[in-house]
């Protein structure tokens, strides 16, 4: 196994940086290398900004408008955004559902839903959780029945991320009661304008709005948004999953934190303490660990040899250690990780009475990251998983 880079794969990571260092807007690096809040507008300009260059859907095969490129050169990509402070692109559209669409919906389907992903125009949320329904996806309850040309959907999603947001979503939905629960399920495609639609936010303890309760009352979807065939949504879902459990793990993100976290240390005075030096360096281990085991499934893909199914290994691993740098840059600032005064924090102003801008706001990431060893199926499912495939 060769984790080396060849001389094209490095010119590749070249032209990706200037490019990149050319397009990225300095505003909205300076938020995410501080931490502060990326507003629709921000997140959607940089996803634009991808659109224009074919690069949104960087993933994606030439056959629907994708570069083509290989598992080396995406990896190379989202590192060089990642390490410019880049926002992370907000999955759900291009990672999440434009593989499904690409591998289960039909052409018309393709035709219509892909290029208003690819451009970046249109933007998706995820309506899979339910009250009583996360990591037990299986037992979901919003019913789709089937009426003519046209299905009515009941029923309640949970923790949809960035839902106040959504043009779109693309749910899982009950279709069928026989047999065992996984196989009633259906993936259908919804406007979030139509009647019956409903979108209510969940106040996070910082005050922030991130995630939502999505209704639907008597809410009529055309049976021509339904992927696939009805009753086989379990089949789309796992494929969905496996990319979204990948993307989690969030290497390169990590990476870019890690420095953060050196900078907060030597900024607060605490980067010449040994013991919480110890505490970085076991950190960076960790993540060249992660990142050795992303690359070792990327010359595995490249040499043409069966990759190990370690998509929830990588999620594991990755959102414990999202989890470990936000603590120790908490730990790093001290009472100056505290203040919660958003409107503050979004306008720059932070001032010696309640520390330096480096420090804000780390109190309100570190709650917000206790939900990654949960979402996308909780760790404690995952090893179950991890231990069946990988293990036998």
């Amino acid at each position: 196994m060769d984790l080396a880079f060849t001389p094209e794969e490095q010119k590749f990571r070249e032209d990706i940086r200037a490019w990149v260092a050319a397009n990225l807007p300095k505003e909205i690096s300076q938020k995410v290398f501080n931490a502060l809040h990326l507003s629709r507008h921000d997140m959607q300009r940089w996803a634009k900004i991808l659109g224009r260059q074919g690069w949104l859907g960087h993933a994606w095969p030439k056959q629907f408008g994708g570069p083509g490129w290989n598992s080396i050169q995406k990896h190379l990509f989202e590192e060089e955004c990642a390490l410019a402070g880049a926002p992370r692109v907000v999955p759900f559209g291009p990672v999440m559902v434009a593989p499904v669409i690409m591998a289960f919906g039909n052409v018309e389907q393709q035709q219509r839903f892909l290029p208003g992903i690819a451009s970046g125009e249109v933007w998706w949320s995820q309506g899979y959780s339910e009250p009583g329904a996360g990591s037990d996806l299986a037992s979901l309850k919003t019913r789709a029945e089937r009426q003519g040309d046209k299905y009515i959907v009941n029923g309640q999603k949970t923790w949809t991320t960035l839902g106040q947001y959504g043009e779109w979503i693309f749910c899982l939905v009950r279709t069928g009661t026989e047999g065992k629960p996984q196989t009633g399920i259906s993936f259908l495609l919804i406007d979030m304008k139509s009647p019956g639609v409903s979108v209510r936010p969940i106040v996070l303890m910082d005050g922030s709005v991130e995630v939502n309760e999505v209704f639907f009352d008597k809410v009529e979807v055309p049976a021509n948004n339904l992927i696939g065939e009805e009753n086989k949504g379990w089949t789309y879902a796992k494929h969905l999953l496996s990319h979204e459990r990948t993307n989690i793990a969030d290497v390169n993100r990590a990476k870019r934190e890690l420095e953060r976290l050196k900078r907060i240390a030597k900024e607060e005075a605490v980067y010449n303490d040994l013991r919480f030096r110890d505490e970085i360096a076991k950190l960076e281990v960790d993540i060249v660990a992660l990142e050795m085991l992303v690359l070792r499934v990327l010359a595995a893909e490249k040499s043409g040899k069966q990759s190990l199914d370690i998509a929830g290994l990588l999620k594991i691993r990755g959102s414990e250690i999202q989890q470990r740098y936000s603590e120790l840059m908490m730990l790093a600032a001290g009472p100056y990780a505290l203040p919660l005064i958003r409107e503050a924090m979004e306008a720059g102003w932070q001032g010696d009475a309640v520390g330096a801008l480096h420090c804000a706001p780390l109190a309100s990431a570190y709650l917000n990251m206790r939900k990654t060893t949960i979402y996308g199926g909780s760790n404690e499912v995952q090893r179950n998983i991890v231990s069946q495939v990988v293990l036998g």
